[in-house]
C-alpha cells in the first residue's frame, strides 16, 4: 500500500516549500518503505511513499500521462485495471507500465470526474490536471483507504493519507473540535467527515472533491465534496433461497479472485470466525498451492479463538502460523495514540496490530474478512435491536416512552448479574425511537454518563450538538426503510469506515502490510444489500444466508458456533496490572488540564470499576486513549 500527500495553492506565485512537502511525505514512510518521490511546480506539490505490490519494476509515483500534463498520487488497488487499460488503449491512450496507477491518469483524461465510477477497488488519490488547472480528489466507495484534508490559515489546501502528515504543515489548524469529543466519547472513534481538529476533515467514503485554481473557495468543508456512489438496497426479486446461495458464492469467489493478484507473498488473516474462514475457503479453491494463513491467540481462554482458526487451516490445508498475545499486552497504549493520530478506543486495535505484525513476517499482502457483519447482519446488537423493534412496533410511542423511560431510570445497572437480569439498557432503548435506540446500543458512554463526564465549558462549546444528530442525518439518506436495513446502512456509514477500516488500515500500514477486503467489493455489497432481511437475520441467527451458502466449504460446527469477537481483557487489566496506571494517568495532569472533563466523575468510574460494582472498562479505555492523545498533543504543541 502507499501514502500520499499534497499541497495546493490558489496562486502560482506562491512557492510550495519542498522541505514542508518532504517532511509531510517522510512522516508516512511506514506506509511505503520501498520508494518515495516528490513533484513540485508553481502552486502545487505532490508526494508519495510506495509499497510495491504490482509492477514492482515501474509504477513509481507521482505518475504522469504521456505529455506530463496530468499527474496522480495514489494509494490503493484497482482490481479491474487490466480491463480498463485495454479499453483505454482501444481509445488511443498509450501506456508505459503494467501498474494500476497509470490507469487513473488516462481514465481522468478520458472520463473526467466520472472515472471514479469505473474503478473497482480501494483507493484514495489526487489528480492534478495542468491544462485545466484543477485538483481532483477521490476516496473509494466504502472508505477502505483514508484521505484527510484541510485549508491552512494562509489559504493553502493540504491533503494526506494520515493526519500525522498534515500536522507537519506549520499552518494546519490545531484547535480541537468539541463535536468530535462528543462523538468520540459516544462511539469510541470520530466518524467521517470530522476529525479531532476544527477545519480538518476526512473525505467521506464514496465522495470526491474538485478544486479549480480560478475558482476560489472561502471555506473548504465537507459541503464542498460530492457523493458519486451509495449502496442501493434494491430488493432481489425472483430468486429462491438456493439461487441466492449459489450466486452469493459465485460473486464472493470472484471478489476474492480479483484480490489475489500480487507480485509479492500473499496470505490471509484467519480468526476462525465465519468471515475470515469464508475468505480462506475461497482462496484455497482458487490456487493449487496452499495459501498462507495467520492467527493471533490470547493466553486467556475466553478471548482465544486459535483452536477454531487451526480447524479451518486444517480443513483448507493452509500453511498456518500463529502467535499468542499475553493478557498483559497493554504496552501498546502510547504507540496506538501515535498510530491513530486522534482519539481511537477500539480495544481490538491491540490484537489487530499484533496479527498484522505476525502476518508481515510471511506475506506483504493479506486478505481479511472485514465487512461480513455489516452486510449480513452478524452483530449481536442487530439481533437485540430487531427484538426491541418488535416491541416498539406494537406499543404507541405515547405509552412506550414514559413506561420504559421510567423503568430504565428505576432499574439498577447490574453488570455483576447474569445477563437475563441486566434489563436497564433494554428499557432505556425501548423508550427511544429506532435510530436513537440503535445509537444507545452502540454507545460506549450513555447520555447520562456524558452529561456527568463533560465539563460545563465543553457543554457550552457543543451548543446543543449530539452524536444522535449525525446518526439522524445518515438515517435520512438511507435508501431503505426496512428496520434491519436501516441499522446496517448506519453501520456502513459510521462504524465500518470510522472504526473497523481505520483500525485495520493503521495497524497494517504500521508494518507496511497491504490488507484487501473482498467482502467490501462494491459490486458484491450492492448485490448482497438486496438480499431479504429475513435471510440475513433468521430466527435469531445472524449471517444466516452467508452461513448456508458456505456449508459445502466449511464444517457446520465452525459456521454455527457462538460469536466471540476479537478483543482484549480490559476489565481485568483495570482491576489488576493497570490498576494504579489508570488512576495515575486519568486523575493527574493532562486530562484535568484539558478543561473538557470533570475528574470527579472520572474518579467515580474508576472506583466503581475497581470495586467490581460496575464494568466501566470500555469508557475507562476511551479515557486512557484520550489522555494518551492529549499528552502527545501537548508534546507537539
Amino acid at each position: 500500500m502507499c501514502g500520499i500527500v499534497g499541497i495546493f495553492d490558489q496562486s502560482v506565485a506562491n512557492t510550495i516549500s519542498e522541505n514542508t512537502l518532504a517532511s509531510m511525505n517522510d512522516s508516512q514512510h511506514h506506509r511505503g518503505p520501498d520508494e518515495g518521490n516528490l513533484h513540485l511546480e508553481p502552486g502545487l506539490g505532490l508526494g508519495h511513499r510506495r509499497l510495491s505490490i504490482i509492477d514492482i519494476a515501474s509504477g513509481q509515483q507521482p505518475l504522469f500521462n504521456e505529455d506530463g500534463s496530468v499527474v496522480v498520487t495514489y494509494n490503493g488497488e484497482i482490481y479491474n485495471h487490466r480491463a480498463l487499460a485495454e479499453e483505454l488503449q482501444s481509445l488511443g491512450h498509450v501506456f508505459r507500465s503494467q501498474c494500476d496507477t497509470e490507469v487513473i491518469v488516462h481514465a481522468w483524461e478520458q472520463w473526467g470526474e466520472a472515472c471514479v465510477e469505473r474503478f473497482r477497488g480501494m483507493f484514495a488519490f489526487g489528480v492534478w490536471d495542468r491544462n485545466q488547472q484543477c485538483l481532483f480528489l477521490a476516496r473509494d466507495r466504502l472508505g477502505i483507504k483514508p484521505l484527510y484534508y484541510a485549508q491552512t490559515s494562509k489559504g493553502q489546501f493540504i491533503f494526506s493519507s494520515e493526519l500525522k502528515a498534515l500536522k507537519k504543515h506549520p499552518d494546519m489548524p490545531r484547535q480541537l473540535n468539541p463535536e468530535a469529543v462528543e462523538d468520540y466519547f459516544t462511539l469510541g472513534y470520530i466518524p467521517d467527515p470530522k476529525s479531532i481538529y476544527r477545519g480538518v476533515y476526512k473525505l467521506a467514503p464514496g465522495h470526491c472533491l474538485h478544486l479549480r485554481r480560478n475558482i476560489a473557495i472561502d471555506t473548504l468543508g465537507p459541503e464542498c465534496s460530492r457523493p458519486y456512489w451509495d449502496l442501493n438496497f434494491k430488493p432481489l426479486e425472483g430468486y429462491t433461497q438456493a439461487d441466492l446461495e449459489g450466486e452469493l458464492i459465485d460473486r464472493f469467489r470472484n471478489a476474492v479472485k480479483l484480490r489475489m493478484e500480487a507480485e509479492v507473498p500473499l496470505g490471509a488473516f484467519l480468526s476462525g470466525g465465519v468471515d475470515s474462514s469464508g475468505v480462506v475457503a475461497m482462496m484455497s479453491g482458487l490456487q493449487s498451492e496452499p495459501i498462507n494463513s495467520c492467527a493471533i491467540g490470547f493466553n486467556v481462554a475466553e478471548f482465544n479463538e486459535t483452536q477454531f482458526a487451526r480447524e479451518v487451516a486444517e480443513h483448507c490445508k493452509t500453511h498456518h502460523f500463529e502467535a499468542t498475545v499475553n493478557s498483559d499486552d497493554f504496552d501498546l497504549l502510547d504507540q496506538l495514540a501515535e498510530l491513530y493520530d486522534e482519539p481511537f478506543s477500539d480495544g481490538s486495535a491491540i490484537p489487530t496490530y499484533r496479527v498484522c505484525q505476525l502476518a508481515k513476517q510471511r506475506v506483504t499482502v493479506a486478505l481479511s474478512g472485514d465487512g461480513g457483519d455489516e452486510i449480513f447482519a452478524g452483530y449481536r446488537r442487530h439481533r437485540w435491536h430487531m427484538n426491541e423493534e418488535t416491541i416498539r412496533s406494537r406499543l404507541p410511542a405515547g405509552l412506550r416512552r414514559p413506561l420504559f423511560g421510567a423503568l430504565g431510570g428505576l432499574y439498577p445497572k447490574a453488570d455483576w448479574a447474569p445477563k437475563v437480569f441486566r434489563a436497564k439498557t433494554t428499557f432505556q432503548a425501548l423508550a427511544r425511537d429506532s435510530v436513537a435506540a440503535y445509537l444507545h446500543s452502540v454507545s460506549i458512554a450513555t447520555d447520562a454518563q456524558r452529561a456527568k463526564l463533560f465539563s460545563p465549558k465543553l457543554k457550552a462549546d457543543l451548543q446543543g450538538y449530539r452524536t444522535l444528530d449525525g446518526f439522524n442525518e445518515v438515517a435520512k439518506k438511507s435508501p431503505t426503510d426496512n428496520a434491519l436495513g436501516l441499522i446496517q446502512y448506519i453501520d456502513m456509514k459510521t462504524y465500518l469506515p470510522g472504526d473497523i477500516l481505520t483500525k485495520v488500515d493503521r495497524a497494517s500500514m504500521a508494518h507496511a502490510l497491504e490488507v484487501r477486503v473482498p467482502l467490501l467489493d462494491h459490486e458484491f455489497m450492492d448485490w448482497a444489500s438486496g438480499i431479504p432481511a429475513s435471510l440475513k437475520l433468521y430466527q435469531g441467527e445472524g449471517k444466516y444466508i452467508f452461513k448456508k451458502a458456505l456449508e459445502p466449504y466449511l464444517p457446520s460446527g465452525l459456521l454455527y458456533r457462538s460469536k466471540m469477537g476479537f478483543s482484549v481483557p480490559l476489565a481485568s487489566w483495570f482491576r489488576g496490572p493497570l490498576r494504579e496506571t489508570v488512576r495515575q494517568r486519568l486523575l493527574n495532569g493532562t486530562l484535568g488540564e484539558s478543561g473538557f472533563l470533570q475528574l470527579g466523575f472520572v474518579e467515580q468510574l474508576i472506583e466503581q470499576h475497581q470495586r467490581a460494582v460496575c464494568d466501566h472498562s470500555t469508557i475507562l479505555w476511551s479515557l486512557m486513549m484520550f489522555e494518551a492523545f492529549l499528552r502527545k498533543e501537548l508534546l507537539v504543541a
